[in-house]
C-alpha cells in the first residue's frame, strides 16, 4: 500500500501570481517598451511640427504644398530650412559672407544688451554644431568639492601660459570641465594637477549619459558587478 508522502509544516507555500498580478505585470512591462519608442516619435514630431509653423510662414503661399493638394504636409518647413541653412553656410565660406558676418559681428559688439545674448548663443551654437577639433578628449574622475568624493569630468586640453605659471604646483595642470546634473551644458571650469586625473575608459558619449541620467544610466559594457 503507497503512503502519501507526508506534508511539511515548516515548508512554505508557494504562492502563484494571480490573473491581474501577471496582467499588471504585462502592462508595466508594455508600458516600458513603448514609452521611449512613443516619446521619441512625439519629440520628433512636436520638433518638425514647430520648425514647420516657424517656417512656412515666410514661404509665399503659391509655393506652399497645401495651394496644390489641399494637405498641410508637416515636413516641408525641415526642408526648406535645411536647405537654407546650406545656402547661407555656403556663402558664410565665401570671402564676401566672411565679411559680412565680420561686419555684423562688429555691429552687435557695439550694443550692451545684444552683445551678451549674441555671444553667449554663438558659443553655444558653436560647441554644439561646429565640426572643429576642439572637442573634450576624455572622460574622467577629479576630486571634488573635496578629497575622498569622486566626479565626473571632460578633459579639455592642458593648460598653457600664465596659468601654469602662477599655479603653485611642480607638475603639469590639465584643464576638465565638470558638468553640472542633469544640465550638462552648465559646469565649472578646473585646473587639476595631472597625476590627480583618472582617464576613464568610457566614451565622452556614455560619461554625458551618466551625468545627465544622475547616476542611473551606465554604459552597457561594464559588467554587471561593477554597476552595483
Amino acid at each position: 500500500m503507497n503512503s502519501q508522502p507526508e506534508h511539511d509544516p515548516f515548508e512554505e507555500p508557494i504562492h502563484r501570481p494571480g490573473v491581474w498580478a501577471r496582467i499588471r505585470s504585462s502592462f508595466l512591462t508594455g508600458i516600458v517598451v513603448i514609452a521611449p519608442v512613443g516619446l521619441t516619435i512625439w519629440l520628433i514630431w512636436t520638433v518638425i511640427g514647430w520648425i514647420d509653423s516657424f517656417v512656412l510662414p515666410f514661404v509665399p503661399e503659391r509655393l506652399q504644398p497645401e495651394t496644390y493638394i489641399g494637405v498641410n504636409l508637416r515636413g516641408v518647413g525641415v526642408v526648406i530650412f535645411v536647405i537654407f541653412a546650406v545656402f547661407i553656410g555656403w556663402i558664410a565660406k565665401g570671402i564676401i559672407g566672411r565679411s559680412l558676418i565680420r561686419f555684423a559681428e562688429n555691429l552687435v559688439n557695439r550694443m550692451p544688451v545684444v552683445r551678451t545674448i549674441y555671444s553667449g548663443i554663438k558659443q553655444i551654437s558653436e560647441t554644439v554644431f561646429a565640426q572643429t577639433e576642439r572637442n573634450f578628449e576624455k572622460a574622467c574622475l577629479v576630486q571634488y568639492p573635496r578629497k575622498g568624493i569622486w566626479a565626473i569630468a571632460f578633459i579639455s586640453t592642458h593648460a598653457k601660459g600664465e596659468i601654469v605659471q602662477k599655479a603653485e604646483t611642480g607638475g603639469r595642470l590639465m584643464s576638465v570641465f565638470l558638468p553640472t546634473t542633469p544640465n550638462p551644458t552648465s559646469g565649472f571650469l578646473l585646473f587639476v594637477p595631472e597625476e590627480d586625473v583618472i582617464v576613464l575608459d568610457m566614451s565622452i558619449e556614455d560619461a554625458a549619459k551618466l551625468v545627465i541620467s544622475a547616476g542611473l544610466v551606465y554604459p552597457d559594457d561594464l559588467p554587471k558587478a561593477d554597476k552595483n
